[in-house]
């Protein structure tokens, strides 16, 4: 599994919320978000832009170049 998959599969768990939640939030359906996270398919930049949003994280964690996600302030 590529780390971006498990990624951001963890931060949705973590955060309580439903495939179909974070697809709604990307305009995406549920089914098309469930292939990013498995690794069907490949995750837009626009995608893995409002994720690290969404999240409060950096994309460079989410891709894995990062080893901490929450942004310092």
């Amino acid at each position: 599994m590529e780390v971006y998959q498990k990624r951001i599969r963890d931060l949705r768990e973590d955060a309580d919320r439903t495939q179909q939640q974070i697809a709604d939030i990307l305009g995406t359906s549920q089914t098309m978000y469930a292939r990013y996270e498995r690794g069907a398919s490949e995750l837009p930049i626009r995608h893995l832009i409002r994720l690290a949003r969404y999240y409060n994280v950096s994309a460079d964690y989410i891709l894995g170049l990062e080893k901490f996600g929450r942004k310092r302030r």
